[in-house]
């Protein structure tokens, strides 16, 4: 005889074989494919900036760092939404430890960046990127974590979480890299305001931001490189063999490139290697030379539908947690794609902040890839009218 704990035990078995064979169905594909578009017209783009110089070099390291990139997305994706939150604080702790060996011996310098550990066989790893990863996580467990029936996080909470994001920033300012503290500080107000913590909080962040920048223009914080780049930005005829050469010749690109662009393989600034870096902070300009204004904004096209699709995830989430993290990701994404195409159209400084999923960068990749494996991993974890 079927009894009525027999129907449940069924019906829960049922229901957790059709999650898993239904994960692929489940997942939010015009993100995937908007990430993986991106990734692999980052591909194309690289080649083109560096295949006289370097062969096809470049582009092998590209793709074999888009798969692993994936195949990290993928497991993150995939790993089991309510245990996530108890890995959080380790997480958290091992991107301070990278952090903190950067500063160490183990720690190089690469393109003028302390912010580097060199690994066997050629491969090198940025912690900064790593970071961003880390914080997106730290922060919104941190926030989400209410006590009895509050509506919004209590003072002590948002002081804890500033002082997690403090360590981290703090070890990034140190290199120092002031793009990717910048990215850690825009996810910080990002995730506090949708947080609901008091404006004052928002307000007084805002302030301190603005300290912040004051201090590092006026003191000896930044490097001196770092500062012939805002020298650079303010004065674009200063320095003209320098930082000034290298974003006037970016601009030129982006110029010749016209509506359509000279055609891939075909731009003189690109394939005459006048713009140094160009497979990295200044890989926007390939784009800008040799697809032109429609090739450019397609590509901005495609990093919108993922910054889209974030949201939707955010609005979505049936908690707190997941809906920190998607905002997290967000501000992450949203801030670093603006500051990139700023630099390259001149309207931003040159702060060294790769593009997402575009430029060249095994660390910058895999943490990209990560930010959309913890996207669909809460996505994952919504009922299915949610979704």
């Amino acid at each position: 005889m079927t009894t009525v704990t027999d129907l449940l035990d069924r019906r829960a078995r049922s229901r957790r074989l059709s999650q898993r064979g239904g994960v692929i169905g489940r997942l939010d594909w015009p993100l995937f494919v908007a990430a993986l578009v991106l990734s692999l017209l980052g591909a194309v783009l690289v080649w083109s900036a560096t295949r006289r110089s370097m062969a096809e070099a470049l582009l092998e390291k590209h793709l074999v760092n888009l798969g692993v990139g994936l195949v990290l997305g993928a497991g993150v994706a995939l790993f089991d939404y309510r245990r996530l939150r108890a890995y959080v604080p380790v997480l958290y702790l091992l991107s301070v430890a990278g952090l903190i060996a950067v500063l160490s011996p183990l720690g190089s310098t690469i393109n003028g960046s302390h912010s580097w550990i060199v690994l066997p066989a050629g491969f090198s790893v940025q912690p900064s990127e790593f970071a961003k990863v880390a914080l997106v996580v730290a922060m919104a467990l941190l926030l989400s974590e209410k006590r009895d029936t509050e509506d919004t996080p209590r003072h002590v909470d948002v002081l804890l979480a500033l002082v997690v994001a403090a360590v981290p920033l703090g070890l990034v300012m140190l290199q120092p890299d002031l793009g990717s503290a910048l990215v850690l500080a825009a996810l910080l107000v990002g995730v506090i305001t949708v947080s609901g913590a008091p404006a004052r909080w928002v307000a007084g962040l805002l302030l301190v931001g603005a300290v912040g920048i004051g201090l590092a223009l006026t003191t000896n914080v930044l490097d001196s490189y770092q500062k012939d780049r805002l020298t650079a930005f303010a004065d674009p005829s200063a320095d003209p063999r320098g930082i000034g050469y290298q974003t006037r010749q970016v601009r030129i690109a982006i110029g010749n490139g016209g509506v359509e662009g000279a055609g891939l393989f075909q731009g003189a600034q690109t394939q005459g290697g006048f713009v140094p870096y160009q497979q990295t902070d200044f890989v926007f300009s390939v784009a800008g030379e040799e697809l032109g204004f429609v090739g450019a904004t397609g590509l901005l096209l495609f990093e919108g539908i993922v910054l889209w699709r974030g949201l939707v995830v955010a609005r979505r989430a049936e908690e707190l947690f997941g809906r920190l993290v998607a905002v997290g990701v967000v501000c992450w994404f949203t801030f670093q794609v603006f500051e990139n195409v700023g630099m390259n159209l001149g309207i931003m400084p040159v702060t060294g902040l790769p593009l997402p999923f575009v430029s060249y960068g095994g660390s910058s990749m895999f943490a990209s890839w990560l930010a959309v494996g913890l996207l669909q991993n809460v996505r994952l974890g919504m009922s299915d009218r949610a979704r």
